[in-house]
């Protein structure tokens, strides 16, 4: 069976797409198997590293006592990661449309994992600072390549499928994150909780060696019953120096995000995103630190509440999301933007309920309930983008996405709320009242790109179409 099984997994550096490769499989467990496969793999990269970035959520108030600091401070903590990552994640989505995304992934995930190590020994808080800012290389650079990678693996009508199940185990590894540093750090202490993360990494650094390198736009192709045969491109980043290929990187990025913001679609989703994950981001970072106040929980329960949130809402929530979106997309592909604008109304409307000063069961209950909610957008979303951007350019349009998640998401919104916290003597339910209102809007300007999303898809096809007359 085993011996079957890697037969099967290693036609896959031959055919252009896992569509072809199930599709030719009698059994059943291998189809599944090897459908899967990618998706759980890129999946276990986004897990352990949203593990790594949710432990200060468990354990804020433990470092805060260490090296006597407040929720200001933490928050500039949380948000360290993110600036690097907002500085790395266009041209790491640049390297992806060009170079080998597997052997990327792989070695950002292995550097990460030594980097985690080494930041649970740090002696003072700057010292701290500094290793969690250069983890921002992690997700600046895997996020970008590993969305490239799910788009070329899966065609349109499973796309959100498998964006659900890499987002599933983000959640996985944010709950974990959260939870497990709470009760690691309540009893062992902080610097054991940053530990946990560590050696999970390099195990999942050898998994993805596994994975191979399909051509960019590959299932786009399989959709249209086409073959490409030309291999990947590849290139060698410094043979000309690396100011030259710096210079051509910075050129070459630029037409590339000038081309990316020529799709309606994307612009008016990036904008959607950015106000959307401001307010998810900052009630997430600080969500734990909430229950621990307002309910004089311990750091083990208030980080457990957390967990249980998370995962019976978030969980669900992503899979019902992945599924509705594919099963919808081939009637009206305008449901890949629809489904997000509207989950999204929902979700921030029951988070408003839960902050108006209740009891513990009914907070935890609405915010499951809109979790739930939120979450369901989360495939639709990616999927849509993957939907309207070409193959070519996936790995920048992912960038770019990214880079307005982190900026307006996990970079700000964490520090805002902070800041709120404190000036109202660390209350951080007027805090969240404050940023929650920009969701409307981006939920608003979501539904409003249900008018393109179609044309912009189409374009993709129609310029394989074009290419693959003109080859013949």
């Amino acid at each position: 069976m085993r011996n079957v099984i890697l037969d099967e997994c290693r036609k896959l550096i031959h055919i252009n797409s896992l569509t072809v490769v199930v599709a030719k499989s009698e059994n059943r467990i291998i189809k599944k198997i090897v459908y899967m496969w990618p998706m759980l793999v890129l999946g276990l990269v986004t897990m352990v590293d949203n593990a790594d970035q949710s432990i200060v959520r468990g354990v804020a108030l433990q470092i805060e006592k260490t090296f006597h600091v407040g929720d200001f401070q933490i928050s500039l903590l949380g948000a360290a990661a993110t600036v690097v990552n907002a500085l790395v994640t266009m041209p790491a989505g640049y390297l992806a449309d060009r170079w080998h995304r597997v052997r990327s992934i792989m070695i950002t995930v292995l550097l990460w994992s030594l980097l985690s190590t080494f930041g649970s020994f740090s002696p003072t808080f700057f010292t701290l600072f500094m290793v969690r800012s250069l983890l921002g290389f992690g997700q600046g650079i895997t996020e970008p390549s590993g969305n490239s990678l799910l788009a070329d693996y899966y065609e349109r009508n499973g796309r959100a499928r498998a964006f659900s199940m890499q987002q599933a185990l983000l959640y996985v590894g944010v709950a974990l994150g959260t939870t497990g540093s709470s009760i690691i750090g309540q009893h062992l202490g902080w610097r054991a909780a940053y530990l946990m993360v560590s050696i999970p990494g390099l195990g999942i650094a050898l998994l993805v060696l596994l994975l191979h390198e399909p051509f960019r736009g590959s299932s786009d192709y399989s959709a249209l019953k086409l073959r490409k045969e030309d291999e990947p491109k590849k290139i060698k980043l410094f043979d000309k120096g690396f100011g030259n290929f710096a210079k051509n990187m910075f050129s070459g990025l630029y037409e590339d995000v000038k081309t990316i913001l020529k799709i309606p679609t994307l612009r008016l989703t990036l904008v959607g995103v950015a106000s959307i994950l401001f307010t998810v981001s900052a009630i997430g970072f600080w969500l734990p630190v909430f229950y621990l106040r307002s309910f004089h929980l311990t750091q083990s329960k208030a980080g457990i509440y957390f967990g249980i949130m998370v995962i019976l809402g978030g969980l669900p929530g992503l899979y019902v999301g992945g599924k509705l979106s594919d099963r919808l997309v081939p009637v009206n592909s305008e449901t890949r933007v629809i489904i997000p604008g509207v989950c999204a109304i929902v979700s921030v409307s029951f988070f408003l309920l839960s902050f108006a000063n209740l009891m513990l069961l009914p907070t935890v209950i609405l915010q499951t309930v809109g979790f739930f909610a939120g979450t369901m957008a989360v495939p639709a979303l990616r999927a849509g983008l993957s939907d309207v951007t070409p193959g070519t350019l996936r790995g920048t349009g992912f960038g770019a996405f990214n880079l307005t998640s982190v900026i307006f998401g996990s970079a700000i919104a964490p520090t805002v709320v902070g800041f709120f916290s404190q000036l109202f003597g660390n209350n951080l339910r007027i805090a969240f009242i404050i940023v929650l209102p920009p969701v409307y809007i981006g939920s608003y300007l979501l539904i409003r790109a249900r008018k393109h999303i179609d044309k912009d898809s189409q374009a993709i096809f129609q310029r394989i179409l074009e290419a693959n007359k003109s080859d013949n």
